[in-house]
């Protein structure tokens, strides 16, 4: 029994290979199946025979586990950008002076997640996020469902002991898929494919993670004494190791060989079935790359080029004109579908009035589309020498497309509004979609489709009438019944103890995000104090001033809303804020902005800590802005405001450091430049 098991285990290992890798599937899918399903019989016969290794772990768990945070042994550094051939021509020229004539290696730069995989004579034993570069999330569990990520290496030769570092992505299909069933279920679609590969890979049950279809691409090995002299050696040995190596690497010996790859690629890249935003361009040989060595941020020995973003041109069929919970009336062009970076694109943003009479838009133009990351991309121009005879300037609307009121324009405002609050569904349930989200009351069972019936069938229409809502008024709706009223009913319950700032933030005043209904909290301490407050009091409160005191002035000064906050104070909503103890004053008066996404901690979770050591949260860099907590894929914007200001900026793990969290931090400040030069040594790639 014990040969059959292992015969299946590495019969059904060479098959997922064949398929997921090779592309070269040898028998059906029926019979993969069959042989996986007598595979976890006879393992569930025989649990003395476990292997962490077998085929069947693929399918993952429906357990949640918590992450551990682990150091890289290696750090996890980044690539600097180039957006121009001159300026990789500036980066060849660096190395040259180094290393005479040089060989390069240029691959495919994959728009997904790091990853750093570590494998022990020849068995995966762990698998860790990029995270900060220097630490990053052991996410082992969720890896092993990845099809292409091989469990237990084939051939021989591989080190004892090595990691190997590549991308995971979320090919297209895969994300478009995830993204119809997230719509159907009323929630939130991913933006881009990687972001739902970085999100799919933290996500606590690996039984979901494996229904995915996140995908594998490795493309650089780190270890002690590896046997290579050349980078593209390392490739081709790992992919007869049974890795997923990118077919369409290459090695180039001259700037005008580097030239035409980026140009075949850029050309390449639109019909394959994964997300590349570049091409990384990469030393060959790791003695020269040694002497070369790295900053604290980057190598010096590869770079990678930025492609510009991706446009089509197609033809605007017709216009939508959207109305948001704030009144703004938003128009959204219908467009005949056309292939763009990868997905379908039917529909794009034209942003207000000014933009469509700028580019002089007209239904039956062909227009150019551009998708620069957002879900809905955005129209860039027209291709005037394909206009249709005939056509005419579109108008915008001079009455709401909901509910028919004048539309109303404020001096200084790019955006044309609806003033009918009271009486407009789509900002009705806009402002009570906000109300229930997460970073507010965070009422689950309440997606946008289930409040628009609510107000429909005449049930609710302000947030204070969920508070009156009954189990018998909502089973008897479509798709609810008796177990999902109860919830919503449980739900609005349990908001009643949501703390004072977040309530603030759920009104939707305008222009009072998170960080501004905060300081407001802190500083008024209730809704009576704030309500009374005038508009110079509430000016001089921090990040508030003149536009975001007028707003709150007005929002109160309004009978219904006035009438609204009285019965939600009825209800028993937290209109205090509690005294909260400050875990200490290291931070006192330092005012700090985050910008990024971080490893150890959330954005939410690292705001909290700055207050409760003292700090102020900042939303912009200012002049007195005193850190910039900076993560991965911060924001360009800030980046060099926080130079241009002379603003210290920080990592997490400084961050945690300053305020007496390990946080899975390990002293990499303490590590000298000569420290560094000695660990380039000990290694085959950082990448």
């Amino acid at each position: 029994m014990k040969n059959r098991i292992e015969q299946l285990r590495k019969e059904l290992a060479t098959h997922n290979h064949k398929y997921y890798v090779e592309n070269a599937p040898e028998i059906s899918d029926g019979e993969f199946d069959r042989l996986m399903r007598e595979l976890a019989d006879l393992e569930a016969a025989h649990p003395e025979w476990d292997d962490p290794t077998s085929p069947t772990r693929r399918v993952g768990s429906d357990l949640s586990r918590g992450f551990v945070t682990v150091a890289h042994r290696w750090p996890m550094l980044s690539l600097g950008n180039t957006y121009s051939v001159e300026e990789v021509a500036d980066f060849c020229r660096r190395v040259e002076v180094e290393g005479g004539e040089v060989e390069y290696v240029c691959e495919l730069k994959f728009d997904g997640t790091a990853i750093s995989l570590t494998y022990e004579n020849g068995v995966l034993v762990r698998a860790v996020t990029r995270g900060d570069g220097v630490s990053g999330d052991d996410v082992t569990d969720n890896v092993r469902t990845i099809r292409s990520v091989p469990l237990r290496l084939s051939e021989e030769g591989w080190p004892a002991a090595f990691e190997i570092r590549g991308e995971i992505v979320m090919p297209f299909a895969a994300f478009e898929r995830l993204n119809a069933e997230r719509e159907e279920a009323d929630e939130v679609p991913f933006a881009n494919p990687r972001n739902a590969a970085a999100g799919s890979l933290k996500l606590q049950a690996s039984a979901e993670v494996a229904r995915r279809g996140l995908d594998s691409f490795l493309y650089g090995i780190t270890g002690d004494g590896l046997p290579f002299a050349t980078h593209a050696e390392s490739l081709d040995a790992a992919r007869g190791w049974g890795f997923r190596v990118s077919e369409r690497s290459r090695v180039c010996r001259s700037l005008d060989e580097i030239r035409d790859y980026i140009a075949e690629t850029d050309v390449a890249r639109r019909s394959l079935p994964y997300a590349t935003d570049g091409v990384v361009i990469k030393v060959n040989s790791y003695a020269l790359q040694r002497r070369l060595g790295a900053t604290s941020k980057s190598p010096r020995w590869a770079v990678a080029y930025k492609f510009a973003a991706e446009s089509a041109m197609t033809r605007l069929l017709s216009v939508d004109f959207s109305v948001g919970r704030t009144g703004a009336v938003t128009p959204v062009a219908n467009l005949e579908p056309v292939q763009l970076a990868g997905t379908t694109v039917r529909r794009a943003s034209m942003h207000n009035a000014d933009q469509i009479a700028l580019l002089d838009l007209r239904v039956g133009d062909a227009v150019w589309v551009e998708k620069g990351g957002e879900i809905i991309p955005k129209i860039t121009g027209v291709e005037m020498s394909e206009r249709p005879a005939g056509s005419v300037p579109l108008e915008f609307p001079l009455c709401c497309p909901a509910c028919g009121a004048v539309l109303v324009r404020d001096e200084g405002e790019a955006k044309h509004f609806c003033p009918n609050r009271a009486g407009c569904p789509p900002q009705i349930v806009g402002r009570i979609a906000h109300f229930v989200s997460r970073r507010a009351m965070d009422i689950e069972g309440l997606g946008e489709e289930t409040i628009a019936l609510l107000v429909a069938e005449g049930l609710v229409s302000t947030p204070a009438d969920l508070y009156v809502l009954s189990v018998g008024q909502l089973a008897p709706l479509p798709r609810l019944g008796e177990k999902s009223a109860e919830n919503i009913v449980d739900g609005v319950g349990a908001s009643r103890e949501v703390p004072f700032p977040r309530v603030l933030f759920a009104l939707g005043i305008r222009f009072v995000g998170e960080t501004t209904a905060k300081h407001l909290a802190a500083h008024f301490r209730s809704m009576e104090a704030l309500m009374a407050a005038s508009e110079e009091e509430l000016a001089a409160v921090e990040e508030v001033g003149e536009k975001v005191a007028a707003s709150i002035r007005e929002y109160f000064d309004s009978q219904e809303n006035f009438a609204v906050v009285g019965r939600l104070r009825e209800a028993g909503v937290r209109f205090e804020a509690t005294e909260r103890v400050a875990a200490s004053d290291v931070l006192a008066g330092r005012h700090i902005v985050i910008s990024g996404s971080f490893a150890i901690h959330s954005r939410d979770e690292l705001k909290e800590m700055i207050e409760a050591h003292g700090g102020r949260n900042q939303a912009a860099v200012a002049a007195n802005t005193d850190f910039l907590l900076a993560g991965e894929r911060i924001g360009l914007a800030k980046l060099a405001k926080a130079n241009k200001l002379g603003v210290k900026i920080i990592d997490e793990a400084q961050f945690l450091e300053m305020v007496g969290g390990s946080g899975g931090a390990s002293g990499s400040e303490n590590l000298t430049n000569s420290d560094k030069n000695d660990n380039n040594h000990k290694q085959a790639s950082l990448f």
